[in-house]
Protein backbone atom coordinates (compact mmCIF):
# COMPACT_ATOMS: atom_id res chain seq x y z
CA UNK A 1 0.00 0.00 0.00
CA UNK A 2 1.35 3.14 -1.32
CA UNK A 3 1.59 5.90 1.63
CA UNK A 4 0.01 9.16 0.66
CA UNK A 5 2.08 12.23 0.01
CA UNK A 6 3.25 14.54 3.24
CA UNK A 7 0.75 17.77 3.29
CA UNK A 8 2.70 20.95 3.28
CA UNK A 9 3.71 22.03 6.50
CA UNK A 10 0.76 24.44 6.89
CA UNK A 11 -1.51 22.02 6.28
CA UNK A 12 0.01 19.44 8.79
CA UNK A 13 0.12 22.38 11.49
CA UNK A 14 -3.47 23.10 11.01
CA UNK A 15 -4.67 19.75 11.37
CA UNK A 16 -2.38 18.77 14.31
CA UNK A 17 -3.96 22.13 16.67
CA UNK A 18 -7.74 20.86 15.55
CA UNK A 19 -6.53 17.21 16.59
CA UNK A 20 -5.20 18.94 19.76
CA UNK A 21 -8.26 20.52 20.21
CA UNK A 22 -10.71 18.05 19.62
CA UNK A 23 -8.43 15.45 21.95
CA UNK A 24 -9.13 17.66 24.50
CA UNK A 25 -13.02 18.17 24.15
CA UNK A 26 -13.22 13.98 23.73
CA UNK A 27 -11.29 13.80 27.16
CA UNK A 28 -13.76 16.48 28.89
CA UNK A 29 -16.63 14.30 27.09
CA UNK A 30 -15.87 11.43 28.29
CA UNK A 31 -14.57 12.50 32.12
CA UNK A 32 -16.84 10.98 35.15
CA UNK A 33 -16.92 11.68 38.73
CA UNK A 34 -14.54 8.22 38.91
CA UNK A 35 -12.26 9.04 35.87
CA UNK A 36 -11.79 9.02 32.70
CA UNK A 37 -13.93 5.92 30.98
CA UNK A 38 -12.83 4.04 28.21
CA UNK A 39 -14.73 5.74 25.73
CA UNK A 40 -17.67 7.62 25.45
CA UNK A 41 -20.51 6.42 27.16
CA UNK A 42 -23.91 5.36 24.95
CA UNK A 43 -26.07 2.13 24.44
CA UNK A 44 -23.50 0.45 22.37
CA UNK A 45 -20.07 1.00 24.69
CA UNK A 46 -22.16 0.41 27.69
CA UNK A 47 -23.19 -3.26 26.16
CA UNK A 48 -19.32 -3.80 25.46
CA UNK A 49 -18.44 -2.72 28.88
CA UNK A 50 -16.70 0.31 27.71
CA UNK A 51 -18.44 2.71 29.98
CA UNK A 52 -15.80 1.75 32.75
CA UNK A 53 -12.28 2.79 34.31
CA UNK A 54 -10.03 0.38 32.32
CA UNK A 55 -6.72 0.36 34.62
CA UNK A 56 -4.35 0.34 31.02
CA UNK A 57 -6.54 3.16 29.53
CA UNK A 58 -6.94 5.54 32.67
CA UNK A 59 -3.28 5.70 32.89
CA UNK A 60 -2.28 6.18 29.65
CA UNK A 61 -4.76 8.94 29.62
CA UNK A 62 -3.65 10.38 32.92
CA UNK A 63 -0.63 11.04 31.53
CA UNK A 64 -2.39 12.58 28.27
CA UNK A 65 -4.26 14.75 30.91
CA UNK A 66 -1.43 15.83 32.62
CA UNK A 67 0.25 16.88 29.59
CA UNK A 68 -3.05 18.70 28.02
CA UNK A 69 -2.49 21.63 29.04
CA UNK A 70 -6.05 22.24 30.16
CA UNK A 71 -6.79 22.85 33.53
CA UNK A 72 -10.22 20.51 33.91
CA UNK A 73 -7.78 17.83 32.45
CA UNK A 74 -4.62 17.90 34.80
CA UNK A 75 -7.23 18.41 37.93
CA UNK A 76 -9.00 14.96 36.79
CA UNK A 77 -5.65 13.07 35.67
CA UNK A 78 -5.46 10.74 38.75
CA UNK A 79 -8.99 10.64 39.62
CA UNK A 80 -9.08 7.35 37.55
CA UNK A 81 -6.28 6.08 39.13
CA UNK A 82 -7.34 6.79 42.37
CA UNK A 83 -10.89 4.65 41.35
CA UNK A 84 -8.43 1.86 40.50
CA UNK A 85 -6.79 1.81 43.94
CA UNK A 86 -9.79 1.71 45.65
CA UNK A 87 -10.75 -1.53 44.05
CA UNK A 88 -7.07 -3.15 44.38
CA UNK A 89 -7.13 -6.50 45.06
CA UNK A 90 -5.88 -7.76 48.66
CA UNK A 91 -2.76 -9.41 46.64
CA UNK A 92 -1.86 -5.71 45.39
CA UNK A 93 -3.00 -6.95 41.52
CA UNK A 94 -4.68 -3.62 40.20
CA UNK A 95 -8.19 -4.65 38.20
CA UNK A 96 -8.33 -4.77 34.40
CA UNK A 97 -11.41 -2.49 34.52
CA UNK A 98 -13.78 -1.45 37.18
CA UNK A 99 -17.42 -1.33 36.31
CA UNK A 100 -19.15 1.87 37.91
CA UNK A 101 -23.01 0.20 37.94
CA UNK A 102 -22.09 -2.66 39.49
CA UNK A 103 -19.06 -1.19 41.45
CA UNK A 104 -17.14 -4.62 40.79
CA UNK A 105 -13.63 -4.50 39.33
CA UNK A 106 -12.97 -7.19 36.52
CA UNK A 107 -9.57 -8.82 36.64
CA UNK A 108 -9.99 -10.57 33.06
CA UNK A 109 -9.89 -14.66 32.71
CA UNK A 110 -6.39 -15.60 32.97
CA UNK A 111 -5.29 -12.37 35.18
CA UNK A 112 -4.85 -8.78 33.74
CA UNK A 113 -0.79 -8.14 34.33
CA UNK A 114 -0.33 -4.90 32.94
CA UNK A 115 -3.03 -2.88 34.28
CA UNK A 116 -0.37 -3.07 37.55
CA UNK A 117 2.06 -1.83 35.54
CA UNK A 118 0.40 1.17 33.78
CA UNK A 119 -0.98 1.87 37.16
CA UNK A 120 2.72 2.39 38.70
CA UNK A 121 4.20 4.41 35.80
CA UNK A 122 1.03 6.87 35.52
CA UNK A 123 1.72 7.76 39.46
CA UNK A 124 5.07 8.29 39.51
CA UNK A 125 4.52 10.62 36.23
CA UNK A 126 1.86 12.34 38.14
CA UNK A 127 3.66 12.18 41.22
CA UNK A 128 7.10 13.46 39.26
CA UNK A 129 4.63 16.55 37.57
CA UNK A 130 3.50 17.63 40.74
CA UNK A 131 5.23 16.53 43.66
CA UNK A 132 2.75 19.16 45.62
CA UNK A 133 0.18 16.64 44.96
CA UNK A 134 1.53 13.65 47.41
CA UNK A 135 0.79 10.81 45.19
CA UNK A 136 3.02 8.13 46.01
CA UNK A 137 3.07 8.72 49.78
CA UNK A 138 -0.93 9.00 49.52
CA UNK A 139 -0.80 5.56 47.53
CA UNK A 140 2.41 4.51 49.33
CA UNK A 141 0.85 0.66 50.90
CA UNK A 142 -1.00 0.01 47.69
CA UNK A 143 2.40 0.55 45.90
CA UNK A 144 4.23 -1.54 47.97
CA UNK A 145 1.28 -4.34 47.32
CA UNK A 146 1.19 -3.82 43.75
CA UNK A 147 4.96 -4.21 43.38
CA UNK A 148 5.11 -7.43 45.30
CA UNK A 149 2.40 -8.45 43.47
CA UNK A 150 4.26 -8.10 40.31
CA UNK A 151 7.82 -9.56 42.06
CA UNK A 152 5.88 -12.49 42.93
CA UNK A 153 5.48 -12.92 39.13
CA UNK A 154 9.28 -12.70 38.14
CA UNK A 155 11.71 -15.45 37.27
CA UNK A 156 14.20 -15.86 40.22
CA UNK A 157 17.37 -16.04 37.34
CA UNK A 158 15.62 -13.60 34.41
CA UNK A 159 13.90 -11.06 36.86
CA UNK A 160 11.97 -10.57 34.00
CA UNK A 161 7.68 -11.42 34.06
CA UNK A 162 6.03 -14.38 33.38
CA UNK A 163 2.32 -14.23 32.41
CA UNK A 164 -0.21 -16.85 31.00
CA UNK A 165 -1.61 -16.29 27.27
CA UNK A 166 -4.38 -13.54 26.09
CA UNK A 167 -3.44 -11.37 29.66
CA UNK A 168 -2.10 -7.99 29.03
CA UNK A 169 -3.61 -5.45 26.50
CA UNK A 170 -3.48 -7.82 23.47
CA UNK A 171 -5.74 -9.96 25.41
CA UNK A 172 -7.03 -12.24 22.52
CA UNK A 173 -3.25 -13.02 21.39
CA UNK A 174 -1.17 -16.19 22.38
CA UNK A 175 1.56 -13.75 23.85
CA UNK A 176 3.06 -16.47 26.58
CA UNK A 177 5.82 -17.13 29.24
CA UNK A 178 8.28 -14.25 28.71
CA UNK A 179 6.37 -10.87 27.12
CA UNK A 180 7.68 -8.37 25.29
CA UNK A 181 5.19 -5.74 25.96
CA UNK A 182 5.04 -6.69 29.74
CA UNK A 183 8.44 -6.68 30.60
CA UNK A 184 9.29 -3.38 28.68
CA UNK A 185 7.03 -1.69 31.38
CA UNK A 186 8.47 -3.98 34.27
CA UNK A 187 12.06 -2.43 33.26
CA UNK A 188 10.37 0.96 33.37
CA UNK A 189 9.07 0.36 36.62
CA UNK A 190 11.84 -1.12 38.32
CA UNK A 191 14.06 2.14 36.85
CA UNK A 192 11.00 4.55 37.99
CA UNK A 193 10.96 3.00 41.83
CA UNK A 194 14.25 1.93 42.32
CA UNK A 195 13.39 -1.68 42.18
CA UNK A 196 16.29 -4.29 42.64
CA UNK A 197 17.88 -6.04 39.81
CA UNK A 198 17.01 -3.97 36.93
CA UNK A 199 19.88 -4.52 34.92
CA UNK A 200 19.67 -7.81 34.63
CA UNK A 201 16.30 -7.39 33.60
CA UNK A 202 17.56 -5.30 31.01
CA UNK A 203 20.50 -7.32 29.93
CA UNK A 204 18.30 -10.77 30.13
CA UNK A 205 15.38 -8.57 28.32
CA UNK A 206 17.95 -8.40 25.87
CA UNK A 207 19.24 -11.91 25.71
CA UNK A 208 15.73 -13.88 24.82
CA UNK A 209 13.77 -11.15 22.74
CA UNK A 210 17.14 -10.73 20.62
CA UNK A 211 19.45 -13.46 21.49
CA UNK A 212 20.43 -12.73 17.42
CA UNK A 213 22.91 -9.88 18.54
CA UNK A 214 23.63 -10.86 22.11
CA UNK A 215 25.89 -12.62 24.07
CA UNK A 216 25.77 -16.46 24.43
CA UNK A 217 23.81 -17.17 27.64
CA UNK A 218 25.53 -19.12 30.76
CA UNK A 219 22.76 -19.93 32.62
CA UNK A 220 21.72 -23.21 30.87
CA UNK A 221 18.13 -22.67 31.28
CA UNK A 222 18.39 -19.39 28.90
CA UNK A 223 20.63 -21.35 26.37
CA UNK A 224 17.79 -23.94 25.86
CA UNK A 225 15.35 -21.34 25.71
CA UNK A 226 17.29 -19.64 22.92
CA UNK A 227 17.98 -22.55 21.40
CA UNK A 228 14.75 -22.95 19.73
CA UNK A 229 14.56 -19.56 18.85
CA UNK A 230 17.93 -19.80 16.77
CA UNK A 231 17.31 -22.87 15.22
CA UNK A 232 13.57 -21.19 13.96
CA UNK A 233 13.54 -17.93 13.76
CA UNK A 234 12.96 -16.50 10.17
CA UNK A 235 13.07 -12.42 11.32
CA UNK A 236 15.86 -11.55 13.37
CA UNK A 237 15.47 -7.45 13.41
CA UNK A 238 12.91 -6.98 15.35
CA UNK A 239 12.40 -8.10 19.05
CA UNK A 240 9.88 -11.53 19.88
CA UNK A 241 6.78 -11.03 20.73
CA UNK A 242 7.10 -13.89 22.99
CA UNK A 243 9.56 -16.55 24.05
CA UNK A 244 8.17 -19.52 25.74
CA UNK A 245 9.86 -22.88 26.99
CA UNK A 246 9.65 -24.53 23.31
CA UNK A 247 7.51 -21.41 21.26
CA UNK A 248 7.80 -18.15 20.36
CA UNK A 249 6.21 -14.95 18.30
CA UNK A 250 7.69 -13.38 15.82
CA UNK A 251 5.10 -11.31 14.40
CA UNK A 252 6.16 -8.29 14.65
CA UNK A 253 4.61 -6.73 18.21
CA UNK A 254 5.04 -3.37 17.18
CA UNK A 255 3.71 -1.81 20.34
CA UNK A 256 6.28 -4.43 22.47
CA UNK A 257 8.82 -3.19 20.25
CA UNK A 258 8.21 0.83 20.64
CA UNK A 259 8.35 0.37 24.18
CA UNK A 260 11.17 -1.75 24.38
CA UNK A 261 13.04 1.64 22.82
CA UNK A 262 11.31 4.36 24.82
CA UNK A 263 11.42 2.34 28.21
CA UNK A 264 15.48 2.56 27.65
CA UNK A 265 15.70 -1.20 26.64
CA UNK A 266 17.80 -0.95 23.47
CA UNK A 267 20.86 0.87 22.82
CA UNK A 268 21.38 2.76 19.68
CA UNK A 269 22.08 -0.12 17.48
CA UNK A 270 19.43 -2.03 18.86
CA UNK A 271 16.63 1.19 18.25
CA UNK A 272 18.14 1.83 14.65
CA UNK A 273 17.84 -1.75 13.83
CA UNK A 274 14.43 -1.89 15.01
CA UNK A 275 12.82 1.07 13.42
CA UNK A 276 14.57 0.43 9.90
CA UNK A 277 12.49 -3.17 10.47
CA UNK A 278 9.42 -1.48 11.30
CA UNK A 279 9.89 1.41 8.11
CA UNK A 280 10.32 -2.33 5.84
CA UNK A 281 7.13 -3.41 7.47
CA UNK A 282 6.01 -0.35 6.50
CA UNK A 283 3.67 -0.28 9.82
CA UNK A 284 2.91 3.34 9.34
CA UNK A 285 1.32 3.16 6.02
CA UNK A 286 -1.05 4.91 5.81
CA UNK A 287 -2.01 5.81 8.76
CA UNK A 288 0.75 5.12 12.12
CA UNK A 289 0.02 2.47 13.32
CA UNK A 290 -0.83 -1.25 12.45
CA UNK A 291 0.21 -3.55 15.21
CA UNK A 292 1.54 -6.44 13.79
CA UNK A 293 3.49 -6.84 10.74
CA UNK A 294 3.01 -10.08 9.86
CA UNK A 295 -0.50 -11.26 11.06
CA UNK A 296 -0.76 -14.86 12.39
CA UNK A 297 -3.61 -16.95 9.89
CA UNK A 298 -5.94 -19.78 11.16
CA UNK A 299 -4.54 -22.99 11.06
CA UNK A 300 -0.82 -21.14 12.09
CA UNK A 301 0.34 -23.36 15.49
CA UNK A 302 0.26 -20.43 17.47
CA UNK A 303 -3.82 -19.82 16.27
CA UNK A 304 -6.37 -19.61 19.37
CA UNK A 305 -9.61 -20.76 18.70
CA UNK A 306 -10.67 -17.53 21.10
CA UNK A 307 -8.86 -15.27 18.21
CA UNK A 308 -12.30 -15.91 16.03
CA UNK A 309 -14.65 -15.33 18.79
CA UNK A 310 -17.18 -12.30 17.29
CA UNK A 311 -14.85 -13.08 14.20
CA UNK A 312 -12.41 -9.98 15.65
CA UNK A 313 -9.38 -11.11 15.69
CA UNK A 314 -8.78 -12.24 12.51
CA UNK A 315 -6.11 -11.29 10.03
CA UNK A 316 -5.32 -7.46 9.40
CA UNK A 317 -8.08 -7.10 12.16
CA UNK A 318 -8.00 -5.87 16.12
CA UNK A 319 -4.34 -7.37 17.52
CA UNK A 320 -3.56 -9.38 14.94
CA UNK A 321 -2.73 -6.65 12.31
CA UNK A 322 -5.51 -3.70 12.66
CA UNK A 323 -4.38 -0.17 12.96
CA UNK A 324 -4.44 1.40 15.84
CA UNK A 325 -4.31 4.98 16.16
CA UNK A 326 -3.53 4.41 20.16
CA UNK A 327 -0.62 2.84 19.32
CA UNK A 328 0.44 5.47 16.91
CA UNK A 329 0.72 7.64 19.30
CA UNK A 330 3.95 5.80 20.94
CA UNK A 331 5.21 5.40 17.39
CA UNK A 332 5.86 9.45 16.96
CA UNK A 333 6.68 9.83 20.44
CA UNK A 334 10.00 6.90 19.72
CA UNK A 335 10.38 8.70 16.65
CA UNK A 336 10.80 12.33 18.45
CA UNK A 337 12.62 10.25 21.58
CA UNK A 338 15.34 8.73 18.51
CA UNK A 339 16.04 12.31 17.27
CA UNK A 340 13.49 12.43 14.53
CA UNK A 341 11.80 14.89 15.66
CA UNK A 342 10.77 16.06 12.06
CA UNK A 343 9.57 12.95 9.90
CA UNK A 344 7.77 12.35 14.38
CA UNK A 345 5.96 15.77 12.94
CA UNK A 346 4.68 14.27 9.97
CA UNK A 347 3.71 11.63 11.57
CA UNK A 348 1.68 13.64 14.41
CA UNK A 349 -0.24 14.77 11.53
CA UNK A 350 -0.93 11.41 9.66
CA UNK A 351 -1.88 10.39 12.94
CA UNK A 352 -4.35 13.36 13.19
CA UNK A 353 -5.77 12.35 10.15
CA UNK A 354 -6.55 8.83 11.58
CA UNK A 355 -8.31 9.85 14.62
CA UNK A 356 -10.07 12.20 12.02
CA UNK A 357 -11.57 9.58 10.14
CA UNK A 358 -15.52 9.23 10.04
CA UNK A 359 -16.14 13.05 11.48
CA UNK A 360 -13.40 12.74 14.43
CA UNK A 361 -14.69 9.71 15.46
CA UNK A 362 -11.14 8.55 17.00
CA UNK A 363 -11.96 4.99 16.39
CA UNK A 364 -10.85 2.25 18.47
CA UNK A 365 -8.72 0.67 15.54
CA UNK A 366 -8.87 0.45 11.68
CA UNK A 367 -8.81 -2.81 9.42
CA UNK A 368 -4.88 -3.11 7.99
CA UNK A 369 -5.61 -3.41 4.67
CA UNK A 370 -9.01 -2.21 3.95
CA UNK A 371 -8.86 0.44 6.46
CA UNK A 372 -12.77 0.05 7.58
CA UNK A 373 -13.18 1.34 11.54
CA UNK A 374 -13.76 -0.99 13.78
CA UNK A 375 -14.08 -1.43 17.23
CA UNK A 376 -16.02 1.64 19.67
CA UNK A 377 -16.12 5.06 18.70
CA UNK A 378 -15.01 7.96 20.81
CA UNK A 379 -11.39 6.24 22.49
CA UNK A 380 -10.13 7.80 25.07
CA UNK A 381 -6.80 6.70 25.02
CA UNK A 382 -6.69 7.84 21.29
CA UNK A 383 -7.04 11.25 22.79
CA UNK A 384 -4.81 11.02 25.33
CA UNK A 385 -1.69 9.12 23.00
CA UNK A 386 -2.41 11.97 20.59
CA UNK A 387 -1.47 14.61 23.39
CA UNK A 388 1.62 12.55 24.60
CA UNK A 389 2.94 12.54 21.36
CA UNK A 390 2.15 15.86 20.38
CA UNK A 391 4.41 16.27 24.02
CA UNK A 392 7.48 14.75 22.65
CA UNK A 393 7.18 16.62 19.13
CA UNK A 394 8.14 19.44 21.07
CA UNK A 395 10.11 18.40 23.74
CA UNK A 396 11.84 15.56 22.02
CA UNK A 397 10.25 12.50 24.02
CA UNK A 398 11.10 14.35 27.83
CA UNK A 399 7.86 12.39 29.31
CA UNK A 400 9.70 8.95 28.52
CA UNK A 401 13.22 10.10 28.67
CA UNK A 402 13.01 11.99 32.39
CA UNK A 403 14.32 10.08 34.53
CA UNK A 404 12.93 8.96 38.51
CA UNK A 405 13.39 11.74 41.43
Amino acid sequence: MMQPPAPPAADADAIIEICRQKSVELLRTNLSPQGILAATPGARAESRGYAAIFGRDAAVCAIGMALSGDAVLEREAATGLVTLAGYQAKNGQIPKFVDLRGQEADFWYLGCIDSTLWWLIALHFLDNRDPAAGLRQRFAPGIAKAIQWLEAQEHQRFFLLQQNEASDWADIMPRSGFVLYTNALWYRVKQLYGLARAEETRANFNQLFHPFSAVLAEYRRARLLTHYVMRKAKHRDLYLSFVNFSFFGEEGDVFGNLLALLCGLADREAARRTLRALDRAAVAEPWPVRVVCEPIPAGDSLWRAYMSRHLQNLEWQYHNGGIWPFVGGFWVATLALAGERDRAKVELAKLARANELDGWAFNEWLHGLTLAPGGMRGQSWNAAAFLIALDAVRTGGAAFASRPR
